[in-house]
């Protein structure tokens, strides 16, 4: 027998309905829905399929409105249901691992009051975990009468379905849709890569990822039909892929030998949020949420980050960012570009490692990186920024970033401008010949210069000086006691003291001097030592 004979026309279709349900003509197919990142099985839709034994296999296309037009397709759809239904409790009896299956569910069958209580007397009957068995709707059904829908939606979700919006994108009001109707999961409409990939088409399926990952949302890309769609998919960060590029809708006898082979895995949202974000509040403008993120912290940013491809997104940011970055940019000029492109390799590097560092550890991680910021208005500054990054949300390889920043351009600069002080310092200490130290009167304690402890071995804090100077020999023994009494002098608040003294062994002359500083109160404090090597001539 061919697959398809004849179409019957709708007298023929209404006169054979009830034999068809009797005798299995309209019959349920399956069609596999496929990670397209690990290759394993997610779910399956349950496809309505009308074979007369005579005029063959009838379109659904053809048969559906005659059945919605003449108040049968609740019927035809509670016994798809059904026949779901008896195809896992086999599943189950034979010990067989099942998958959670789709079934479709019209606006006809919304408008039946008792379509709920239906359907839950049929999982009972044969004893079906609720996990695995889905309910779908279109879009379109959604459209006119929202109240019944949000009704039926509820009582769903009471009795602890998953349900589906089929075909999204489709319709002319599908973000109000979404917005309005508490779905699980969403079915994405290929039809917007019908084609170029890298049109307008990709770029709102795209878009359509990035906001289902803050609904905490899983999506299913229908209607696959080439790799290159899968692929592109994927990079958008929707890896659930269900269409002829995997399989056609499957026989029951083929669809369980694929369901057998294939490793299984369930749906997960597109982003695991951390449990204190609540991502509608959080973009909600006049919530608590959005008050604190512009107000009451300091810069503060939040990005996706793709650890495969390094590739980052910034999603939001406060005015207080915008102020750290300077250049008088506003919210838009930060959005708009890619900040990231401001780094050169090294500290894109350092950028990096420290998110990876944050994904690791699951704590707030830091780092400080230089970038160039151009403005139209100002043209272009060379800036350090502090980021402490925490990850706050997960999806596979996409990780959401909670960033708080700080431009500590003029710490570096401050802190760069000391340093080369000190070379300086150093390299005049060293044409000079001069040995300086700190000596704390209260404790004894000499804190020497970088030559001291170089050339005479003297460590970083020296307790009980001068005694240990002198048993070293680096004050004479001859000298030791005039030596010991300028500290008693130091003691009693004598402003200065110096002299000539043969220093190291050698007894190389040096002009010794103490400078006395004292504390508020006038009482010594501490006394700035030095000695200058003796030239030729000195006195």
């Amino acid at each position: 027998m061919e697959d398809l004979q004849g179409k019957m026309g709708e007298a023929e279709l209404m006169g054979c309905f009830e034999d068809a349900l009797q005798f299995g003509h309209i019959f349920a197919v399956y069609q596999p829905q496929i990670n397209h990142s690990t290759g394993r099985m997610v779910g399956a839709e349950a496809l309505m399929r009308w074979r007369h034994p005579i005029y063959g296999v009838q379109m659904p296309g053809d048969f559906i409105p005659v059945l919605e037009k003449n108040n049968l397709i609740y019927r035809a759809d509670l016994h798809i249901f059904e026949t779901v239904c008896k195809f896992q409790r086999k599943c189950l009896d034979q010990g067989i691992s099942i998958i959670p299956i789709s079934v479709n569910m019209s606006r006809y069958d919304i408008y039946n009051t008792n379509y709920v209580e239906e359907i839950e007397g049929l999982r009972k009957k044969y004893d079906i975990p609720v996990q695995y068995l889905r309910l779908e709707i279109t879009e379109s059904s959604a459209i006119g009468g929202r109240e019944m829908i949000t009704r039926v939606l509820r009582q769903l979700h009471d009795h602890g379905y998953t349900v589906e919006m089929d075909d999204f994108g489709s319709g002319y009001s599908s973000l109000n849709i979404l917005k309005d109707l508490d779905v699980d999961v969403i079915k994405l409409d290929m039809a917007f890569l019908s084609g170029d990939i890298g049109g307008r088409g990709g770029t709102i399926l795209s878009s359509i990822v990035q906001m289902t990952k803050w609904l905490n949302t899983p999506v299913i890309a229908e209607g696959v039909e080439t790799m290159e769609q899968a692929d592109y998919m994927k990079s958008t960060g929707c890896n659930y892929i269900q269409g002829y590029l995997y399989y056609r809708p499957l026989p029951e006898e083929e669809f369980l030998e694929k369901m057998v082979q294939l490793d299984h895995e369930p749906l997960t949202p597109a982003m695991n949020l951390v449990k204190t974000l609540d991502a509608g509040k959080f973009w909600d403008p006049n919530s608590m949420e959005t008050l604190i993120f512009n107000n009451f912290v300091g810069g503060a940013a939040i990005f996706t980050y793709n650890i495969d491809t390094k590739q980052k997104k910034i999603l939001r940011v406060n005015r207080k960012y915008v102020k750290e970055l300077g250049m008088n940019m506003n919210e838009h000029d930060i959005i708009g570009h890619d900040t990231w492109n401001h780094f050169d390799a090294e500290e894109d590097q350092k950028y990096e490692d420290m998110l990876r560092r944050a994904i690791e550890s699951g704590d707030e991680e830091m780092s400080e990186t230089w970038r160039t910021v151009v403005s139209d208005c100002c043209g272009e500054d060379h800036i350090c920024i502090r980021t402490y990054a925490r990850i706050i949300g997960e999806a596979g390889n996409e990780y959401l970033v909670y960033a708080m920043v700080q431009n500590v351009t003029a710490e570096k600069k401050r802190d760069q401008q000391v340093a080369e002080d000190e070379i300086r310092f150093k390299a005049a200490f060293e044409q000079a010949n001069i040995y300086a130290w700190e000596y704390t009167i209260a404790t004894k304690e000499m804190r020497p210069c970088f030559r001291c402890m170089r050339d005479l071995g003297l460590p970083p804090l020296v307790r009980n000086y001068p005694e240990p100077a002198i048993e070293a020999g680096i004050f004479p023994p001859d000298y030791a006691d005039m030596y010991r009494d300028w500290h008693k002098k130091l003691e009693e608040g004598v402003e200065s003291l110096e002299t000539i003294i043969p220093l190291t062994v050698g007894r190389v002359p040096f002009h010794v001097r103490y400078t006395l500083v004292k504390d508020e109160n006038g009482h010594p404090l501490k006394a700035l030592g030095s000695a200058t090597l003796v030239v030729d001539g000195e006195a």
